[in-house]
């Protein structure tokens, strides 16, 4: 099995080199370390890593790194690894491209773990801040709006989709359990994204588990 390469990106050398051993003895390729916004985009570009793991607070914002590296051709999966608890933060590094957010205070087995998850494109948000960031995604809500939603609008097998995509199902697993193709359950999530008016399957995924929970 061909290892899954690793860009790892943090302005404090010690802790990204911590990171970076734990992550090459589990097996990981380390495609390279950036200290800063800038540091990780370029490299993202130019090599190709499978997953991109960014500190929040590094020079140059690890949140606009994450908007940059998502809009490049074929883009990596991306994850925030940050101390923030913050809801706001979360739900601005899952609006910018991101599909996970790590808290560093995470154990290196269970790290591990979650990168591989997060390679195969299935999202995490770390237990911790999950209440704050469907609190800050609702707070905005005018209450005259919660008699319609984009959710109103998919079709019953898109709907179908998203709530097992909310479970956090990847499309292999969607497409299995429906007796689908792949590539058709990856047919449907664009549609429902482009329903929902959302970035990303994440954004979409805390929409449903708001609305449906």
């Amino acid at each position: 099995m061909t290892p899954i390469r690793v860009l790892i990106a943090d302005d404090h050398p010690l802790y990204r080199d911590g990171v970076a051993r734990t992550l090459a003895e589990a097996g990981f390729d380390i495609a390279g370390e950036a200290a800063t916004a800038d540091e990780a985009v370029a490299m993202a570009a130019a090599l190709r890593p499978d997953l991109v793991l960014l500190d929040i607070s590094m020079p140059g914002g690890g949140i606009a790194a994450a908007g940059r590296i998502a809009a490049l051709p074929d883009p990596p999966r991306i994850a925030m690894l940050t101390v923030s608890e913050e809801g706001d933060d979360v739900v601005r590094a899952l609006k910018g491209g991101a599909i996970g957010y790590v808290l560093k205070g995470v154990g290196g087995a269970d790290l591990a773990a979650i990168a591989r998850e997060l390679a195969a494109g299935r999202t995490y948000v770390a237990p911790n801040v999950a209440g704050e960031v469907l609190r800050a995604l609702s707070a905005p809500r005018p209450a005259a709006r919660a008699e319609t939603s984009p959710l109103d609008e998919l079709t019953r097998r898109e709907e179908d989709i998203l709530r097992r995509v909310a479970r956090g199902q990847s499309n292999r697993e969607v497409a299995a359990a429906l007796g689908l193709q792949e590539k058709t359950v990856k047919h449907y999530m664009t549609a429902i994204l482009q329903k929902l008016q959302v970035r990303n399957r994440t954004e979409a995924a805390l929409l449903a588990r708001d609305r449906w929970s």
